[in-house]
């Protein structure tokens, strides 16, 4: 009977728990909470959404940071830093009486996301397991679970200090300095996940050495991030990126104004929100059980396509069928090609550079956040938003188009290269059975 291994799952229980935490304080609850501080604060309505397009713009092009700080002093002080700053973006947002401070606030909680969630767990949970679709799709589910918490435990929260959203920002501050304690407690040291990367790696290579039954693609060389981006595959993958970030961040800022302009109640187009939150959810789910049987390429058109359909019956939903159909597709695309992307990334092009081009993916966030800017630009020309989604929904069709015929990308290896890495397993193999019998 194979021996279970708690530890790993712990650390992904860990991470787990950060991403639920502070997708459900930030993205989430923000949008709850801001008519309070508008109304309070008197700011207007464009002060606010900038607030917002900061808090994306600056979790994308922040990406780099956490890279630098884990290459430089490791895991554990990069995830330390990063509830820092997660804590005083909170804290700002506390003691907000202008804009400056709210911009400040958001900008700070969107460094720390990266810092405490996205870069750190993808590259910790890399190496520390072979297959990776069940542990990914269980820590990318918690992240789309606590999108669906978000606004349930912000209007609670509000509601036991008496609709005080000081309070309520200073919660989040202490929730954050919490579970980023329990994650840097859990994650484990230095020398340990060496030692499980080595060996992670080591068992990859075996597997990729066999014949290959599951169908599911991986490369047998270890890809450097400036070899990835010579490669037409990571552009696609990378254009995927953005387009679900376009849709998905566009669609929760304005699918509720879009919906009761087109004579749907504000009751109705909220339940489409959260519903397409809870499907998004289920998506990454079932996404992350399928990961390691179907090849994930497959995952990221069907991803695709059910976000550009989705972004297409928002456009014109007006009623139940087309309102189920925007709802159920945007959630699975949305939840769904985020999941595809990470799983290729590792697939195409190996785990031991792949903090430097998951970074490099997440810079796109950046500029995807102006999809709000543009739909509202879009809003203020034609008098509707229902362009705006058509004009989305074209763009995830072109990404389609191209991810249909890209193929796992190929790089010759070099008898100098063969030679260096079987020297390096060699050497780690060596390693690992010294520690486990000294003797």
């Amino acid at each position: 009977m194979a021996k279970i291994e708690w530890r790993p799952w712990l650390v992904v229980s860990a991470f787990s728990l950060v991403l639920f935490l502070i997708t459900a304080s930030t993205y989430s609850a923000l949008g709850v909470v801001l008519p309070n501080m508008v109304r309070e604060e008197h700011w207007s309505w464009t002060e606010a959404g900038l607030g917002f397009t900061l808090l994306g713009a600056a979790t994308g092009a922040s990406s780099f940071i956490p890279a630098f700080l884990i290459r430089r002093l490791g895991v554990r002080p990069t995830l330390v830093f990063g509830t820092t700053v997660m804590a005083a973006g909170f804290l700002c947002l506390s003691i907000t009486h202008g804009p400056m401070v709210y911009f400040l606030g958001t900008t700070l909680c969107g460094v720390g996301y990266q810092m405490m969630a996205l870069i750190p767990g993808t590259h910790v949970l890399a190496g520390l397991f072979k297959h990776r679709g069940l542990p990914f799709g269980v820590y990318f589910t918690s992240g789309s679970a606590g999108g669906v918490a978000g606004p349930v435990m912000a209007l609670s929260i509000m509601h036991l200090f008496h609709d005080q959203w000081r309070h309520f920002w200073m919660t989040q501050a202490a929730a954050a300095v919490v579970v980023g304690a329990i994650c840097v407690a859990l994650v484990g040291s230095p020398a340990w996940l060496a030692r499980r990367a080595e060996q992670t790696d080591r068992e990859v290579a075996d597997e990729v050495a066999k014949p290959r039954v599951s169908g599911v693609y991986r490369t047998a060389v270890e890809w450097t991030a400036r070899q990835a981006v010579r490669t037409p595959q990571f552009y696609i993958l990378l254009a995927a990126y953005f387009g679900h970030l376009l849709v998905g961040i566009t669609v929760a800022s304005f699918s509720i104004a879009h919906l009761t302009e087109r004579g749907v109640s504000a009751a109705v187009a909220g339940t489409m929100l959260s519903l397409e939150s809870l499907v998004g959810t289920a998506g990454r789910a079932v996404g992350g059980a399928l990961g390691d049987v179907i090849d994930p390429r497959y995952l990221l058109l069907f991803a695709l396509g059910a976000l550009g359909v989705g972004a297409a019956a928002l456009s014109v939903a007006h009623g139940y069928p087309m309102m189920l159909l925007y709802a159920v597709g945007s959630g699975v695309g949305f939840g769904l090609t985020a999941l595809a992307v990470t799983l290729l990334l590792l697939n195409y092009y190996g785990r031991r550079h792949n903090l430097e081009i998951f970074s490099v993916t997440c810079l796109i966030g950046a500029v995807s956040a102006l999809g709000p800017v543009i739909g509202g630009a879009i809003r203020d020309r034609t008098g509707g938003f229902g362009e705006a989604f058509q004009l989305f929904a074209l763009v995830i069709a072109v990404i389609v188009a191209a991810a249909v015929f890209m193929r796992p990308p190929q790089r010759r290896t070099t008898s100098d290269e063969t030679e260096a890495v079987q020297t390096e397993s060699l050497r780690a193999a060596l390693k690992t059975r010294l520690v486990e019998d000294p003797a």
